[in-house]
């Protein structure tokens, strides 16, 4: 077994629950905000949708620097989330799959205009930025769904707009 298999494999675990959130975001609600200070829910819905591929992308040399990222415009259709993520988690297997033990192990630094934010073994990166980071957005975006009053699938089991153990409200 590689270092990087049980991450592929948490991967491949967790791509249902992100996609069933991301089809559950509405399009006509993607520019809503719950605050001034907020993303939109387009920009969160991306944000999610990309955070696996485009970070697996900021792995792949043994530095990156945020501020080189490409900005992005906001997707203005349901149809571009969706698309976002699947092309992502082909990349992010892609990136991931191909990462041997000793380069699993090899520091990797996050930098802000060429000052150091953090440097740590890429397959620590890996759990951070793949796993980690992806799950707070995640549930962010199912908060997000649910002030807009839009049920919410599950995650890791029932929600309480799909347990078939909870009442109905009437």
């Amino acid at each position: 077994m590689r270092l990087v298999d049980p991450i592929l494999a948490e991967i491949d675990q967790e791509a249902p629950a992100t996609r069933r959130i991301l089809a559950a975001v509405p399009q006509d609600k993607l520019p809503w905000k719950p605050h001034e200070k907020s993303m939109s829910l387009a920009r969160l819905a991306q944000h999610v949708a990309e955070i696996q591929g485009r970070l697996a992308e900021a792995t792949v040399p043994d530095s990156f620097d945020v501020t080189t990222f490409p900005k992005q415009s906001e997707p203005t259709t349901h149809a571009e989330i969706m698309e976002i993520f699947e092309t992502g988690q082909a990349r992010v297997k892609e990136i991931v799959g191909q990462t041997g033990d000793d380069r699993a192990l090899q520091d990797w630094s996050f930098v802000m205009a060429g000052k150091p934010l953090m440097t740590l073994p890429r397959i620590a990166a890996y759990r951070m930025l793949l796993m980690n980071h992806l799950y707070h957005h995640r549930g962010q975006l199912s908060v997000y769904l649910r002030l807009l009053d839009v049920p919410v699938p599950h995650i890791y089991g029932p929600s309480a707009d799909d347990n078939p153990f909870m009442p109905k409200a009437a």
